[in-house]
């Protein structure tokens, strides 16, 4: 659960640290504003993608299920920057399939979080393996990274792509080629 009140004494702290008056009009609301913020892009901490996975459906095809381009915004645990970028989803479903919007639901759950991309892509394709027992899961995330393109480095529209495989998907290489021509369309 956030802690709204704490999150905005630190953002007070936070101001006056870098030599702000946390008093003057454009400022007084911020701490405010900053910890309803937190609260909304750091919710999926208190989510769990089993709920938004457990209503399946008999399904007679067991074929490929892809959803692509799913948005996503997240933000660095290393430097509280924004990460944010599409995921593509594909799962060989075993009888039973999800609603589409369950899976863009799942996502959201792990991006909302102080987050790794890695990780993230990682969560994603082990969650639908726990609460849909496919034949497999792949899961590929492409993101841009603030910390990366606005600080340090600075290198803009550099982009980050992490590719997890599960199942069926871990040394078949034609399932994986198939995954990349229908995201590529």
């Amino acid at each position: 659960m956030i802690d709204r009140e704490k999150v905005e004494q630190a953002i007070r702290l936070l101001l006056e640290g870098i030599g702000e008056d946390v008093n003057r009009e454009g400022l007084v609301e911020t701490p405010a504003r900053i910890a309803r913020m937190y609260g909304e892009i750091c919710g999926g901490m208190e989510e769990d993608a089993g709920e938004h996975l457990k209503k399946t459906f008999t399904a007679e095809n067991n074929e490929m299920v892809v959803e692509k381009d799913i948005t996503f915004y997240s933000l660095c645990e290393h430097h509280m920057l924004p990460f944010y970028g599409k995921v593509h989803i594909a799962y060989i479903p075993d009888g039973k399939v999800v609603g589409l919007s369950k899976l863009a639901r799942t996502v959201e759950v792990y991006a909302r979080r102080l987050q790794l991309q890695e990780q993230m892509t990682a969560q994603i394709a082990d969650a639908l393996m726990q609460h849909l027992n496919p034949k497999g899961v792949m899961v590929m995330a492409e993101a841009e990274h603030m910390c990366m393109t606005m600080r340090g480095v600075k290198k803009p529209g550099s982009k980050t792509v992490s590719i997890v495989t599960r199942g069926e998907f871990e040394d078949n290489e034609k399932l994986q080629n198939m995954f990349f021509r229908m995201i590529e369309r």
